[in-house]
């Protein structure tokens, strides 16, 4: 018959080590997934908020209604989901006016840091994302590109570098990627 050999103090104290050390890293990793995805979520709306701006406007145009605060909070409340309910936003007109006000406002905010950084890069990305998603005529890359004399690439790179400042302004620090 096999005699069952005990595990050593020593062999067990290592077995812990390497198995709480297995799990933490699984937790780290699972958190770090995590905040990818609520940052991607975020960016996602962001884009959402700018690439529906103009139909949002056209919506609440004319619009004489008052808002609440229980209008202001709900709406505000939407941003903070999984998947922006455009639909719902555009149904609900008292919504869409905060919204509209909303994206205005930080757009507004967008405009003065990018004024003030003394960056040209930066009053080009403005002036992008403002000719494409937000003034009456929108713009397309390649005219945006042929303006700002530069290649359809770079102002798509533009967009992006935006989208992401617009994004800490409309979630705040939510809005940031920690590396």
């Amino acid at each position: 018959m096999a005699q069952k050999q005990a595990l050593s103090p020593e062999m067990i104290e290592e077995i812990t080590r390497t198995t709480l050390q297995v799990m933490k890293d699984y937790q780290e990793k699972e958190k770090q997934k995590q905040q990818k995805e609520k940052r991607d979520w975020r960016l996602r709306n962001t884009k959402l908020l700018l690439k529906h701006y103009r139909s949002f406007v056209s919506h609440v145009e004319g619009a004489r209604e008052k808002v609440t605060a229980m209008d202001y909070a709900d709406a505000m409340e939407s941003l903070y989901t999984n998947k922006l309910a455009l639909e719902s936003i555009k149904r609900s007109r008292q919504r869409t006016i905060v919204m509209v006000k909303f994206v205005q406002k930080m757009i507004g905010v967008y405009q003065a840091m990018c004024e003030t950084s003394g960056q040209q890069e930066d009053l080009r990305r403005y002036h992008i994302i403002y000719e494409m998603y937000i003034s009456e005529k929108k713009q397309t890359v390649e005219e945006l590109a042929e303006f700002h004399k530069i290649e359809p690439r770079t102002v798509y790179n533009d967009v992006k570098n935006a989208v992401n400042t617009l994004s800490v302004l409309v979630f705040g620090v939510d809005g940031i990627e920690f590396n």
